[in-house]
């Protein structure tokens, strides 16, 4: 997003770039006076939220801000208006396919969702076996079009895998699509936690504990439980007296029981990838054994 989206933009229209090496909340703000445009993934929008004198008037010189890379929660999104005036454009795209949907950049952004396929380009939400599913339904998001790459370096059989015949790319995202063609991301196919035989898409459970009082964000993941195959369990970004008996009381309205966490964890803050994005991977492993009998 930032090499082919952010830095192209500039060189294609000579449009000076202030660039900085990593992200500090506190650098990033005290530039945001001198910006017209910025590209961001959602943890550069929640720490800039925590800087005080955010207002309209201080960020009054930017026409646009723009999110990428991982999910924006609706949270974020609501708050970044309520803060700025200016409602955060959400993108989707992945490396091997540069940009796949985008909200408009005149008419309606919906928080929650990615957009609309972009110009030229083709999504479909799939079965496992590439077949589309209807609108409203979970699935694969799958994508074709002249931005998507041709193939995996050296490795024939990977790009067999995952580009089908029809030339549509499984990006492992798992998503639905509304009548009008926006799409929402509900989670990766390997984040899917399957207990007692029962699908649990993680940001269905992670959108509710975000509303609640005193956690700032949450990980939904699923270990080994020797009952159900696999347990739900909410990591989140709170304090401690954010107990399960606080998560149960506010869930148990809301979710089916299977979806609910069987454990929830508080932590400082959540393991990061250096692009932002939640490293679930990282919290399965350290949480493997919650529930292990030995």
């Amino acid at each position: 997003h930032g090499l082919f989206i952010a830095s192209h933009c500039a060189l294609l229209n000579g449009t000076p770039m202030i660039f900085h090496s990593k992200f500090v909340a506190a650098d990033v703000f005290a530039a945001l006076p001198n910006c017209t445009v910025l590209m961001g993934v959602p943890t550069f929008y929640t720490r800039l939220l925590q800087q005080p004198g955010l207002n309209p008037e201080y960020v009054s010189n930017v026409r646009l801000f723009i999110c990428g890379s991982a999910p924006l929660t609706e949270q974020t999104f609501a708050a970044w208006e309520r803060a700025t005036g200016q409602r955060i454009l959400e993108r989707y795209g992945m490396s091997e396919t540069i940009i796949n949907t985008s909200n408009p950049l005149d008419g309606h952004r919906q928080p929650g969702t990615v957009g609309f396929a972009l110009p030229n380009q083709e999504i479909r939400i799939a079965d496992e076996h590439g077949r589309e599913v209807p609108s409203g339904q979970v699935g694969c998001i799958e994508v074709r079009g002249p931005n998507v790459f041709a193939g995996y370096w050296n490795l024939p059989d990977k790009t067999a895998e995952e580009i089908r015949a029809d030339g549509f790319f499984i990006t492992g995202d798992l998503g639905i699509q509304d009548a009008e063609g926006r799409v929402s991301i509900v989670g990766r196919a390997k984040d899917l936690v399957i207990t007692g035989g029962y699908n649990v898409y993680p940001k269905e459970v992670e959108q509710l504990l975000d509303e609640i009082p005193d956690v700032t964000e949450s990980a939904v993941i699923g270990v080994p439980h020797d009952d159900f195959g696999e347990a739900v369990v909410a990591v989140l970004v709170a304090p401690d007296t954010v107990t399960r008996e606080t998560v149960d009381s506010v869930l148990a309205e809301q979710l089916a029981r299977f979806k609910q966490p069987k454990a929830v964890v508080c932590v400082a803050e959540l393991p990061r990838n250096t692009m932002g994005k939640v490293q679930k991977n990282v919290l399965r492993q350290r949480y493997q054994n919650m529930f292990s009998q030995n």
